[in-house]
């Protein structure tokens, strides 16, 4: 993989997997234990795991050869050599107590993500946002190009139908995921961090937390090997890449503002859709002898810098006309400015945005893609402590849409918090039109008397209310 392969410090460990033994993850049908099982089912390990529910990422896994339950019973992990748990599970589950008392070990995911990249060129992309675009582009592209990479993705590609995949390549791309500290797990050769803006204040009490986790990602890369990849445009990102060049380490940053290496400039939208930029470089060795054009089938500043970030991790390895094509039919990852229908004018978007940074994004991204449109934000707020700790970003968060509706907050792993209410939200936002729908129901009722074509609906979430979309698409298509 030329530069990629270069960069690569591979560092022999003691394994806590052995290929051969029977893993048994808890909370198998989540996104990133469902993508470890996948990378585990490539390696040769038998798989098996339990969930209190089941979903379309474990009847991808049931029929690749894993066994999976619905529910949990201590039963189920006889025969097992290690459990492998998400941050939510706690130590009482009756799966991991029957582990300890049979002397399995249990693992969380950063305790065993180095033994699935044992002699890889790893790629971990970072940030609050974006990280899942640009990984699934990044792995795109190697794709596209023959590297065949090995990959873990927090979403389905697109492009593979999957979140994971065994390669025979040298490279193995991983979305590292910020979240109990997931990404401090990782030995990467190459690091990404798309941005840094304070959030999962459940687990990061405050933004120092956050951005102290991040600057020990960092300092996770080789001192002379190892590369890292900022967005320039991010303030705290593109510190930490200044911290590491001041002590001669290797660091670069992109961006749409005039400061990083590579830059993007004329951005423009075609006549088919699709975003078009210039790519500059003031690098020398960056192999770009003059500026280049890119296209990608997404729009918003946001999926440009990502973009960006994609070609800088693989510019070394892959001339420029080869990624620019293999860009150009890049698929956005499920519920990244996720299409699901345009009936009648009236285009309905699935997006996981579900933090102020994201949310913003998201609506320029739409005002750009449709100029013409009504924008229609629909909001899931989720987890009561971002919602508490983010407040005041969240009421000003949704000032260009055009109607903003905001349902019940999705309580995930929480209990509720006295006051942190989705109608104390809506109550303190100056906007001429934004409005607390408690329920799905009562969303899908004011979507179909109110909404006028032209118009775009994105709906925001990360828990369940895609099910507004496709009860409205359902409605609108029955209207027709």
């Amino acid at each position: 993989m030329g530069m990629l392969r270069r960069l690569s410090t591979v560092v022999r460990c003691e394994l806590k997997l052995q290929a051969g033994q029977h893993i048994f993850l808890v909370g198998i049908g989540g996104s990133g234990l469902s993508a470890i099982a996948r990378v585990l089912l490539g390696q040769g390990y038998k798989v098996s795991g339990s969930d209190r529910s089941l979903n379309s990422l474990t009847d991808a896994l049931e029929r690749d050869g894993a066994t999976i339950y619905k529910g949990h019973d201590a039963a189920q992990i006889k025969g097992a050599d290690a459990l492998i748990i998400t941050s939510a599970v706690k130590d009482d589950h009756v799966e991991v107590a029957a582990a300890k008392d049979a002397g399995i070990p249990v693992y969380k995911r950063q305790d065993i993500m180095a033994d699935l990249m044992e002699g890889k060129t790893v790629i971990a992309v970072a940030g609050t946002k974006g990280k899942t675009t640009t990984t699934s582009m990044i792995v795109h592209i190697l794709r596209e190009c023959g590297q065949d990479p090995s990959y873990i993705v927090g979403g389905i590609m697109g492009n593979t139908g999957t979140n994971a995949g065994v390669g025979k390549g040298d490279a193995f791309v991983v979305e590292a995921d910020e979240y109990d500290n997931m990404f401090l797990g990782l030995k990467p050769d190459i690091a990404v961090i798309t941005n840094i803006e304070w959030d999962h204040p459940d687990f990061f009490k405050t933004p120092e937390d956050m951005v102290e986790s991040f600057r020990r990602f960092v300092g996770l890369l080789d001192d002379y090997r190892g590369l890292l990849i900022t967005c320039a445009d991010n303030e705290l990102a593109w510190d930490l890449a200044q911290e590491l060049m001041k002590d001669g380490k290797l660091a670069s940053g992109y961006g749409v503002d005039d400061i990083g290496s590579l830059r993007a400039k004329n951005i423009t939208v075609d006549t088919e859709g699709f975003t078009k930029f210039q790519v500059w470089t003031r690098e020398s060795d960056l192999p770009l002898s003059k500026p280049f054009f890119a296209r990608i089938n997404l729009p918003g500043l946001h999926n440009i810098q990502n973009a960006l970030a994609a070609i800088m991790v693989v510019a070394h390895a892959i001339p420029a006309p080869k990624w620019a094509k293999a860009l150009e039919t890049f698929k956005p990852t499920a519920r990244r400015f996720d299409l699901r229908a345009d009936v009648k004018g009236i285009a309905i978007v699935d997006d996981y945005a579900h933090n102020p940074m994201s949310i913003k994004a998201v609506i320029e991204a739409a005002k750009q893609r449709y100029p013409e449109r009504a924008v229609w934000a629909v909001w899931q707020p989720h987890t009561y402590s971002r919602t508490q700790a983010l407040f005041n970003q969240f009421v000003t968060a949704f000032d260009e849409a055009d109607h903003v509706l905001v349902t019940d907050i999705y309580a995930a792993r929480e209990a509720p918090i006295e006051g942190v209410t989705s109608a104390a939200v809506v109550a303190a936002m100056r906007h001429k039109d934004a409005r607390h729908t408690a329920t799905f129901a009562d969303t899908v009722k004011v979507l179909r008397n109110e909404v006028q074509a032209p118009a775009v609906i994105i709906i925001m979430s990360a828990g369940d209310a895609p099910e507004i979309g496709v009860a409205y698409l359902k409605a609108l298509q029955e209207d027709v």
